[in-house]
């Protein structure tokens, strides 16, 4: 849209090319309108009144730690502040292992993957951790935890934890391992009859084609419908920000809060969320979206090339 301002300016012609820019430019601002509406506060979605048949409320925080980031006690800081019953962080390998372990008594559940390639991951529980599986869909060196757990006043839910690898000069040639470790997570996840839960850096959009397609494959909705945007990265620069750190539930969980918490240092600012489980309210059954015959085709080829493709850059 700037290009096309920009190179009307210089145009001396300006009768039918000033129609043919401006319209473009509406066309433009349309296309995205419709695609980031959903996200803004005007956009309906389904009330519930919490109720006695509903579980207590369940508070997490995901956070993309940057395994360069020495501010250990910052990072501690937003935890100790918040009280989380979860937390999950990402590119943590053995020196924030080490520099948490102080929340082991506090967080007596716990699962620690630690990796020095930015893929590390550790998830942080005060509820019971019932199983857990490490995953490695696409990569030997790429994990997505999955654990069921248990609320204090007995709810079993699902957990995932996510963080597929981002196409960019100094990562991924391509979104090819991206998108086959997120649709596989999605199709892990449909299967699944309890309450369920996917949070991570997704290193994607909400909106793009691999994450619609991840929303449909889980049958799962986006807690950002209706709340914002919730910018996440970068976290030193405000005018190149994304919201690439992502929830998705499943619809007998309620969102009570999403909302991004204090600069700690990383490059990508911590989300803090709040939900609780009604298994009997099925209102929220209206926001999925299911797939389309051809689709389906579509994601198990995906699925394929993410396994098929090989990384040079992690060690």
């Amino acid at each position: 849209m700037i290009t096309s301002t920009a190179g009307f300016i210089f145009i001396e012609d300006k009768g039918f090319l000033f129609i043919v820019v401006i319209s473009l430019n509406l066309l433009t601002l349309l296309f995205h309108g419709i695609h980031l509406f959903p996200y803004s506060k005007l956009h309906a979605i389904p009330k519930n009144i919490k109720t006695n048949s509903c579980s207590q409320t369940i508070s997490i925080i995901s956070a993309n730690v940057y395994q360069k980031n020495t501010a250990y006690n910052r990072f501690s800081e937003v935890v100790v502040k918040h009280n989380p019953d979860i937390f999950l962080t990402m590119e943590s390998n053995k020196d924030w292992e080490n520099a948490l372990s102080h929340f082991d008594q506090t967080y007596p559940f716990h699962i620690k993957v630690a990796l020095e390639n930015t893929y590390g991951i550790h998830l942080f529980s005060k509820l019971k951790i019932i199983s857990h599986q490490v995953h490695y869909f696409v990569a030997d060196d790429i994990p997505c935890i999955e654990a069921k757990l248990i609320s204090n006043d007995g709810f079993v839910f699902n957990f995932f934890g996510v963080h597929p690898p981002p196409p960019s000069p100094t990562e991924e040639e391509n979104a090819k391992e991206r998108d086959g470790e997120l649709l596989s997570v999605a199709k892990v996840v449909k299967s699944k009859k309890e309450p369920s839960v996917v949070v991570g850096d997704f290193n994607n959009v909400a909106w793009a084609k691999s994450a619609l397609l991840f929303r449909k494959t889980s049958e799962l909705i986006d807690a950002r419908i209706g709340r914002g945007l919730f910018s996440t990265f970068h976290a030193k620069y405000w005018f190149f920000r994304f919201p690439i750190d992502l929830f998705f539930h499943s619809t007998d969980v309620f969102v009570d809060k999403l909302k991004t918490l204090d600069y700690f240092g990383s490059d990508h600012f911590p989300i803090y969320s709040s939900f609780y489980i009604n298994k009997k309210n099925k209102e929220q059954e209206e926001l999925i979206e299911t797939l389309e015959n051809e689709e389906k085709t579509e994601i198990n080829q995906i699925i394929k090339d993410g396994i098929n493709e090989e990384s040079e850059n992690r060690d």
